[in-house]
């Protein structure tokens, strides 16, 4: 499909693509806006030099259905487990998919070891009941915290790309938000949230080998009931950049859904 909005606008390749592929996944045409809130998103990744670094990604927002939602915009498609995929009770086009907090998660088909122990990032825009204290997305071998990387929201432990050791830096407050980890050296790495980005000390361990799960981690033994509208996975990259792009983008979409 050649899309075209207004003269001198164009359409990235990559972008096109992955409408293409939502729509027809949703078996009709996206709003006009919505094209453009996804085609700006890539352009602006490309922009800032991150899209490359983007190895699992899904926009769990815009599509008409939630099939059209588990396209991925990059990688491998998630598996759903338990989600509603035929009357979409568990999702919506502005604020994405919502968890039950038991049993409802997604596979992303991305092992946790995929990326390089030294370079790997995970982040998702989430909108977290206050009630809410569970794993948003994780990876980690059952009974260890050992080569996890894991975002909680609301507790005092997390298990961050890479490592070895559990941290104890809680996210300060719930609600709609931007969260992300990334590590790009072996000494520390940098955690975002709340529109504001740390560094924390912490060397790396060797990732474990088991898949990335959105809404839980690895090992199911707990689950979210949060409403997440994009994840990515992959290697590590500027994450104040990817925050803008990603609230940028949601922002859009809601915008242009009536």
């Amino acid at each position: 499909m050649t899309l075209v909005w207004k003269p001198g606008y164009s359409f990235d390749s990559d972008a096109s693509t992955y409408i293409d592929a939502v729509e027809t996944a949703d078996g009709q045409a996206l709003e006009t806006g919505v094209r453009v809130a996804i085609n700006d998103f890539v352009l602006g990744c490309k922009q800032d030099e991150i899209w490359d670094a983007i190895k699992a990604s899904c926009i769990l927002a815009g599509a008409r259905t939630t099939n059209g939602a588990l396209v991925p915009l990059v990688g491998t498609a998630p598996t759903p487990n338990n989600f509603d995929l035929v009357g979409d009770t568990d999702y919506d086009r502005k604020t994405g998919l919502v968890g039950d907090g038991s049993t409802k998660y997604l596979d992303s088909n991305r092992n946790n070891n995929a990326d390089p122990q030294n370079s790997r990032h995970i982040s998702l825009y989430a909108d977290i009941p206050n009630n809410d204290n569970r794993c948003l997305i994780g990876a980690r071998a059952s009974g260890t915290n050992v080569g996890g990387a894991e975002i909680r929201h609301n507790a005092s432990t997390y298990y961050n790309p890479s490592t070895n050791t559990a941290t104890t830096t809680a996210i300060p407050s719930l609600g709609l938000n931007f969260l992300g980890y990334s590590r790009s050296i072996s000494a520390s790495y940098e955690s975002r949230r709340n529109g504001s980005s740390s560094t924390i000390s912490m060397t790396s361990g060797a990732p474990a080998s088991t898949n990335v799960i959105i809404y839980t981690r690895t090992d199911l033994a707990i689950a979210s009931s949060a409403r997440i509208s994009f994840y990515s996975i992959g290697e590590s990259l500027d994450l104040a950049a990817l925050d803008t792009r990603v609230s940028n983008l949601i922002t859009a979409i809601g915008a242009a859904i009536p």
